[in-house]
């Protein structure tokens, strides 16, 4: 069982976050590194590529967070994101091993949730369903889940259309669970903004790419500083499913954007000798990439992050001061 309370560890947390699942971008030093710099740092159970190298992962992360813990070090949950379309034939499987390593927060994706929440909550962890529309955000808490990560225009893989004030707003009518928000979120006031909006957490990825502990080629994460809002291609003529891509990453890959057809089927369980698909050489990001100018190690990266969140506060203290005086 899952010793600590997740939700108060969450509700703990100094900076608000939890870094994305980024597919061949996330992996261990990155999980790793994350958590023991106070942020929540979750992976995709599809970036290891058989099950025998998931169990490695799962338990080297396991092994690695509970050692810094035993030097009285604070260490951010973990957790993994597991596609739940019925494309994914390795679910069975990633469930087994859900099971038996506990991760403290499981995030669900491309489908609707069935059996995984009781799962996980039976060893007392949260399960998080990311979610593009209102139709569906109703459709996973049938589920039981704990959390919705509502994915809004702008943000960096399988993104959504709707705008983050919107979203938060009409989910909240109906749902009293945690909410998490995704889209566009590259800065500490960023952050704030999220909570403002009554988002309980922000959910970063693109700003992780750029990270040193992320799995992300050196050209990628070039690519990454380069390019502007400007640069993001909205498409579902890659993986079969709406998504982000750097239109320079098409460019060089030899496609032309404007003649892109629609695979048949969808592209779930990727490939990762397909030399000219999403996601290998083909890139995501969201439309905050214009704001990211360094490739910084996990722990700078948030340790400016909360820089600027307190910053922000306090300019938002001062404001409010002052109105109070004149």
């Amino acid at each position: 069982m899952v010793k600590k309370n997740v939700k108060e560890q969450l509700m703990a947390l100094e900076l608000p976050v939890i870094a994305a699942p980024m597919f061949l971008v996330s992996g261990i030093e990155l999980v790793v590194e994350g958590c023991k710099s106070g942020v929540v740092t979750t992976f995709p159970l599809l970036n290891a590529r058989t099950s025998e190298a998931l169990e490695e992962w799962m338990l080297e992360i396991t092994t690695q967070l509970a050692e810094a813990e035993k030097i009285n070090q604070s260490v951010a949950p973990w957790g993994v994101n597991l596609v739940v379309h019925k494309s994914n034939d390795r679910y069975d499987a990633d469930v087994e091993l859900i099971k038996k390593y506990q991760p403290p927060i499981v995030i669900t994706s491309l489908g609707k949730p069935t059996d995984i929440a009781k799962i996980v909550h039976q060893y007392g962890g949260l399960v998080f369903s990311d979610v593009i529309s209102v139709k569906h955000a109703k459709r996973a808490i049938e589920a039981d889940i704990d959390g919705l990560v509502l994915v809004c225009n702008g943000a960096g893989g399988h993104g959504g259309t709707l705008h983050p004030m919107a979203f938060v707003h009409e989910v909240k009518q109906f749902f009293d669970g945690l909410i998490i928000l995704s889209g566009a979120i590259s800065h500490g006031q960023d952050i704030l903004a999220a909570q403002v909006i009554g988002a309980d957490l922000a959910y970063m990825g693109t700003r992780f790419i750029a990270t040193e502990e992320s799995m992300a080629s050196n050209a990628y994460k070039n690519m990454l500083l380069e390019a502007e809002a400007g640069d993001i291609v909205y498409t579902d003529k890659l993986s079969g499913v709406n998504a982000n891509f750097i239109l320079q990453s098409v460019l060089k890959a030899g496609l032309d954007p404007s003649e892109l057809q629609k695979p048949e089927k969808l592209e779930i369980v990727h490939k990762a000798d397909d030399e000219a698909k999403a996601w290998k050489n083909i890139w995501s990001a969201g439309h905050g990439v214009g704001g990211i100018h360094e490739v910084l190690p996990v722990a700078e990266l948030v340790k400016k992050l909360s820089a600027e969140y307190e910053e922000s506060i306090n300019k938002v203290i001062e404001k409010k001061q002052k109105k109070i005086r004149l």
